[in-house]
């Protein structure tokens, strides 16, 4: 891998933790030349890494304006949720027709990490939050279904740092410690009931809030850029 590539990566894997954690918030701009100077990178590998994001459907990239955090529209967010009750869905289908011990192990101790980040209520709750659901994607063993969940995740999150609603964090677990339960008995109806409503409530606890002030991308991006060294 060259030189450029990795820096390409480092930049993209950088902004997108930094957008599901809900550091840079939807909407906010993503120059070039700010975040090139925040990592000491040229503005082609800067653009490199937005034009991946762009794909993925976290920014928005407008020829003439550059580059912005995507603000997803209440449409989008509904169809995206529609989409995502059928992609999770069949997750449960595929888990529940081969179920493994390790695999339950692997949810528990995903979840006993969740039950930790709780006490901080940071950046990394909401983070391990949706790994949870990529995690059940990737113990189904099918590489097309982790990926489109893995999309599909991102977005959901986008949507809720946009129009979610406060909300205690503690919901969320014990939505998951009830799916994992269902799991364990192979019970596929039932799992099925669990993630749906677990989907509704998070859908749920969306509105549309006022936007903020511009935030200081320099600033954010520069500590995550530290804990990257």
């Amino acid at each position: 891998m060259s030189t450029h590539q990795s820096r390409s990566d480092a930049i993209y894997a950088t902004l997108r933790r930094a957008i599901l954690e809900q550091a840079l918030a939807p909407g906010a701009k993503l120059p070039e030349d700010s975040i090139g100077e925040t990592f000491g990178v040229s503005r082609t590998s800067v653009r490199n890494a937005l034009v991946r994001l762009n794909v993925e459907g976290l920014v928005d990239m407008v020829p003439n304006k550059g580059a912005s955090v995507a603000m997803p529209t209440l449409a989008q967010a509904h169809d995206v949720f529609d989409m995502r009750r059928v992609l999770e869905r069949e997750v449960v289908r595929r888990l529940c027709e081969r179920m493994s011990k390790d695999a339950i192990d692997a949810l528990e101790a995903h979840i006993a990490e969740e039950e930790r980040a709780l006490r901080s209520a940071g950046p990394l709750s909401i983070r391990l939050a949706g790994e949870f659901h990529i995690l059940l994607a990737e113990l189904t063993g099918s590489q097309t279904l982790s990926d489109y969940v893995s999309q599909i995740v991102s977005r959901c999150s986008l949507i809720l740092a946009r129009f979610g609603r406060p909300h205690s964090a503690e919901c969320g677990v014990e939505e998951h410690v009830r799916l994992v339960a269902a799991l364990r008995e192979q019970d596929a109806k039932t799992a099925c009931a669990v993630m749906d409503a677990h989907l509704d409530a998070v859908e749920t606890r969306a509105r549309i809030d006022e936007p903020e002030t511009e935030p200081d991308v320099a600033s954010i991006l520069a500590r995550y850029a530290m804990v990257a060294d």
